[in-house]
C-alpha cells in the first residue's frame, strides 16, 4: 500500500471519526460560563437557553457564574479551556467593550474563541430613585453641571458596556459622572434605590421589574427608538441627538473547537431562537431574538471592538 493511499485513507477516518464524534456529541453535561451574577442579564439569558439546548439535545447544561473584571475572567477561563465543546462562554456586549477600554486582556477577543451565534440584542435603560427629583434626562443632566463633583452612575464593571455607555452619554452631554463599578447581578439597582449612587445604567431585564414596581424611574432608553417593554420612556437620543447604545449576548466556544460540534450548536441556536415561547421569554426580559452565523458572529465582534475604541478615544476614557 502506497504512502498516499495510505494518507488517504488516515484522513478519511479522521473526518470519519471526527463526524462520528459530533453526531454523538453532548455524550457528557456541558457547562455554559458568564461573567456577571445572579440575577443580571447575562445570567437569566444563559440559564434560559441551558435550559433549551437541554432539552434538545439531551444532556445537562450548567450554568456557571465566573464575576468580576467586567466578564474578563470568564473569558479567560473558558479561553483557556478544553476546545471540546464541554465548555461554552455566554459573551456579553462587555467583551468587546473591554478590549477597548482596558490596556490589555488575558486572550486575543477574537482569535481565542469560536464563535456559535449570537442570542439577544438589547438597549440600556437610565433610571434613578423614584426619591430622586430629576423627572427626565434632561433634568438629570443640568443637575449634573449644578453638582460639584456631578452624579455617579452604576455600572456591572470595569469595561463594561454599562461602564462605557455611561462614560459616553457623560461625554455627549458634557457633564460630570462618577463610575462606581460593581460585580454585576441586582447590586448596582439596590444601590440606586437606597440612593448610595445616583443613575442606574443597566438592562432592562435588570431594571424592568424595579421600575414597574415604582421604585425606580426610567428616564431615557439607549436603542434608536423606543423599547416596547417601556414604551413610555424617551429614547436618550431624544435629549441627546444621535446618541444610541446597542448591545447583545452571544455564546462561543474555545478556539479550536471541531467545526462539527460548533455546526450542531449553531443549528440548535437557529431553532431555539425561532421557537414562538423562547421569543416571547425573551422579549418579556427587555431583549430581542437575536440569531447569526458563527462568522457573522466573529464580523460583529470585531466591528464593536472598533466602534469602542472610537468611543474610548473621541471621549478621552483614560484606559485601565
Amino acid at each position: 500500500m502506497g504512502f498516499r493511499f495510505k494518507a488517504v485513507l488516515a484522513g478519511l477516518a479522521l473526518a470519519f471519526a471526527s463526524g462520528a464524534a459530533a453526531a454523538a456529541y453532548p455524550e457528557k453535561p456541558v457547562t455554559l460560563v458568564h461573567g456577571f451574577g445572579a440575577g443580571g442579564n447575562a445570567d437569566s439569558v444563559a440559564r434560559l437557553v441551558a435550559a433549551e439546548l437541554e432539552g434538545r439535545l439531551k444532556q445537562p447544561f450548567v450554568v456557571e457564574s465566573r464575576t468580576g473584571a467586567g466578564g474578563t475572567i470568564a473569558s479567560g477561563h473558558v479561553a483557556k479551556a478544553p476546545a471540546d465543546g464541554y465548555t461554552l462562554i455566554m459573551l456579553t456586549g462587555g467583551h468587546t467593550a473591554s478590549a477597548a477600554v482596558r490596556k490589555s486582556v488575558p486572550y486575543d477577543p477574537v482569535a481565542d474563541f469560536s464563535m456559535i451565534s449570537t442570542v439577544t440584542q438589547f438597549p440600556f435603560v437610565v433610571a434613578v430613585s423614584a426619591n430622586n427629583p430629576a423627572k427626565t434626562l434632561a433634568e438629570l443632566l443640568q443637575a449634573a453641571r449644578g453638582k460639584q463633583g456631578g452624579v455617579s452612575f452604576s455600572s456591572v464593571g470595569v469595561g463594561s458596556t454599562q461602564h462605557l455607555t455611561g462614560e459616553l452619554l457623560a461625554s455627549t452631554a458634557k457633564v460630570p459622572m462618577l463610575h462606581i463599578p460593581y460585580r454585576g447581578g441586582g447590586a448596582p439597582v439596590v444601590s440606586v434605590i437606597a440612593g448610595d449612587v445616583d443613575v442606574l445604567v443597566d438592562t432592562v431585564t435588570v431594571a424592568g421589574p424595579q421600575i414597574q414596581a415604582g421604585k425606580l424611574r426610567a428616564l431615557a432608553v439607549t436603542s434608536g427608538e423606543r423599547w416596547p417593554l417601556l414604551p413610555d420612556a424617551p429614547t436618550a437620543k431624544e435629549t441627546l441627538p444621535g446618541f444610541e447604545v446597542m448591545s447583545w449576548l452571544g455564546l462561543a466556544a474555545p478556539a479550536g473547537t471541531p467545526a462539527d460540534v460548533i455546526g450542531k450548536l449553531n443549528a440548535a441556536m437557529d431553532d431555539i431562537l425561532k421557537d414562538p415561547g423562547v421569543r416571547k421569554k425573551l422579549n418579556d426580559m427587555g431583549s430581542e431574538p437575536y440569531y447569526s452565523t458563527p462568522g457573522g458572529m466573529r464580523d460583529m465582534i470585531r466591528d464593536n471592538i472598533d466602534q469602542w475604541k472610537r468611543v474610548v478615544q473621541d471621549a478621552q476614557i483614560p484606559l485601565q
